[in-house]
């Protein structure tokens, strides 16, 4: 299978990263999970290449060969972020899609190594309160991926030390939007924090706005 469908779709929604401040350069990077080999594995954007020349086959596909193990054979390396990718795959079952971006805020937040607080509901769409800054440890290796995963537990989205952020949902389409979302309340606190810090809602009523965003976000367009 050469999963032409969601080729396009990483392409396309790569080159959404710098217009949505997710990402600059080349930093930043897309997976979807896919069905490959014993263990799964995953499409994840490569490393290094320019977005606005990225094509469907420079795409390359990953196979796990087990916890932190992978292989690959294509002309080009997978995103450097690789193993983190495959850490939150690996970890949460629940996860089809992984955005890894640097946006402005967010990063602010996480060079300061400070988290999200309940300051507003959209909060719940990352799965509750507060969204949590994973220590920091060097860029592709295992330790960043073990606290990545840590930082994840209740969570669909955290901030990485001196880094950036990183979300996962069902589908591209919805991490793209969520990764959207928590940049957005990056800034909130940001600017609150100007402000003399945020005041934040009840854990009770993330609880109350989680359960009903069960049922909320990014809709799919229905067929024409």
């Amino acid at each position: 299978m050469d999963h032409a469908d969601q080729r396009a779709q990483l392409v396309r929604e790569a080159n959404r990263l710098q217009p949505l401040g997710l990402a600059t350069g080349t930093s930043g990077n897309l997976s979807v999970r896919i069905t490959i080999g014993a263990h799964g594995g995953m499409l994840i954007t490569p490393s290094g290449t320019a977005y606005d020349t990225l094509q469907p086959a420079d795409i390359v596909p990953v196979a796990f060969t087990g916890p932190g193990t992978a292989c690959w054979d294509h002309a080009l390396d997978p995103s450097s972020e690789w193993l983190m990718h495959q850490a939150v795959y690996q970890a949460r079952p629940e996860a089809g899609a992984v955005v890894h971006g640097h946006p402005t805020y967010a990063t602010v937040l996480a060079i300061q190594g400070l988290e999200i607080p309940a300051l507003h509901y959209m909060i719940a769409a990352a799965g509750g309160a507060p969204i949590r800054c994973a220590p920091y440890h060097t860029y592709g290796t295992a330790e960043l991926s073990t606290a990545a995963v840590a930082a994840l537990e209740g969570r669909k989205a955290c901030l990485l030390a001196h880094h950036g952020l990183l979300a996962f949902e069902r589908d591209l389409a919805r991490a793209m939007w969520l990764a959207g979302e928590v940049e957005t309340l990056a800034q909130q606190t940001v600017m609150c924090r100007a402000l003399g810090g945020p005041r934040v809602l009840p854990a009770a009523e993330i609880d109350v706005v989680a359960g009903k965003f069960a049922h909320y976000g990014l809709k799919a367009r229905p067929p024409r």
